[in-house]
């Protein structure tokens, strides 16, 4: 069984780089071929597609994130990250690591997902 636990700070500063992190566990055979992902949810808004990267390390992103996310990968610690630079109060909202099979770019329902963390919540404020 899968497993992904997202890790970070909960509150970051205007201006400075929000760094999280995706633990996966349990992800073997087939599921070590997976696309990982990363979505968010600002309160009172909808769910945001911020990007995906493959098991290649080919990384794909939304575009009106492109210019400050980066997602990385560390195979030897079993996780893959997010760093969003330049963080306003408006990037305030539960971000959260999925996992699919296949690359479905810029997809935020979940049933969509094979796999995916609970969430955490991270807030941008001086």
């Amino acid at each position: 069984q899968v497993q992904l636990q997202e890790s970070g700070p909960g509150l970051v500063k205007p201006s400075q780089t929000l760094f999280l992190a995706c633990t996966v566990s349990g992800a073997s055979g087939p599921t070590a071929f997976y696309y990982w992902a990363w979505i968010r949810q600002p309160p009172g808004k909808g769910l945001e597609w911020m990007g995906v990267i493959s098991y290649t390390g080919s990384t794909y992103y939304s575009p009106s994130l492109k210019s400050r996310t980066y997602i990385a990968r560390d195979t030897s610690k079993n996780q893959f990250t997010l760093q969003l630079l330049s963080v306003t109060p408006e990037d305030t909202a539960v971000y959260d690591c999925d996992a699919s099979k296949t690359l479905i770019l810029g997809a935020t329902d979940k049933y969509l997902y094979d796999y995916w963390g609970q969430g955490t919540q991270v807030t941008v404020a001086s």
